[in-house]
């Protein structure tokens, strides 16, 4: 193999196995491989990068269309609802957004997360987590620059067990959530976001979580 690959050299098995394995087009998993000299874990992390960069510029435009997702756990014990936004209902009705959207719901119901995203953990529960984190790495008698990077290790993992986007996807743990949003942004070239979930457990109090400036889901009778 040369160093640097033409588009023509490319075996098109290797293309197919990049588009199953990321989504991408065909030219783009194409331009991808040439890139990366046809080493397909590298060409996988430029899409990943690709994507991020286009959706860090369709995350400032609105969604507002979407639809609410559901999934109810085998035996009927575990129910959650999620609300998915994008920016059309075209891209609402496409079966790669509804896929999405039950995905998600699914992963709820078997990770329990308690926030949408880490903004909205509130200035108490973070100075209570703090404090109790604090506190243990003192009693192992460490320095205070030592006890520092402890709590904020603790709390990165604080965010990423209670907040939705940071856990990692449950049937793919080399994603988070977050980054499952942005490639379903790349792949269908509109802004999507998660605004609010809910979750019911047969025996508990309702509980679930809602984004900024939302209102929560009600109990239904």
């Amino acid at each position: 193999m040369s160093t640097r690959q033409t588009a023509m050299e490319i075996p098109a098995k290797l293309v197919k196995e990049l588009r199953e394995r990321t989504g991408a087009g065909f030219s783009d998993c194409r331009a991808a491989l040439v890139e990366a000299n046809g080493n397909i874990e590298k060409a996988i992390e430029i899409l990943r990068k690709k994507g991020q960069a286009a959706a860090a510029k369709k995350a400032q435009r609105e969604a507002s269309e979407g639809l609410v997702g559901s999934y109810i756990h085998a035996g009927g014990k575990i129910g959650v609802l999620v609300e998915l936004n994008c920016e059309s209902d075209f891209v609402a009705r496409t079966e790669a957004f509804q896929l999405l959207s039950h995905d998600i719901a699914m992963h709820i119901a078997a990770l329990d997360p308690r926030y949408v995203r880490r903004e909205e953990v509130t200035p108490e529960m973070l100075e209570k987590e703090r404090d109790i984190y604090r506190a243990q790495a003192l009693a192992t008698g460490k320095p205070e620059a030592v006890v520092e990077k402890i709590v904020n290790g603790k709390m990165e993992k604080f965010y990423e067990e209670n907040c939705l986007y940071e856990q990692h996807y449950i049937k793919d743990e080399s994603v988070t959530i977050g980054e499952m949003i942005t490639q379903a942004i790349a792949k269908l070239g509109e802004n999507i976001s998660i605004r609010r979930f809910v979750r019911f457990k047969v025996g508990e109090v309702s509980g679930g979580a809602a984004g900024p400036e939302t209102v929560p889901v009600p109990v239904l009778a």
